[in-house]
């Protein structure tokens, strides 16, 4: 069986493995996100702008901010109140920039 760096029986999915490698990022699962170059695991399929700061501990929230990278190079800022769904197609990773 092919190792798909995620199974059934950790439940963990890989954010960016699945991009890299097309696959779909399947639902109801725990996930492994990446932030600034470190992994954090989740058990929220969609989080805020916020919460993902505050999992990569990025206190106060206020003073950074968050930008969500896709395949392909696209960027995209993130707000602190906005919905990141992991299943979305495309996310590989995301980064944080204070706010001086």
């Amino acid at each position: 069986m092919e190792n798909l760096k995620f199974s059934i029986d950790d439940d963990i999915i890989d954010i960016e493995w699945c991009t890299i490698n097309d696959h779909e990022v399947p639902k109801g699962r725990k996930y492994r996100i990446k932030i600034d170059g470190d992994k954090y695991i989740v058990n929220q399929e969609c989080l805020s702008g916020r919460e993902i700061l505050i999992i990569a501990g990025k206190t106060p929230p206020d003073r950074f901010q968050l930008r969500q990278k896709f395949k392909g190079g696209k960027v995209v800022t993130i707000a602190y109140d906005q919905k990141v769904c992991l299943t979305e197609p495309g996310i590989e990773k995301f980064k944080t920039l204070p706010l001086d």
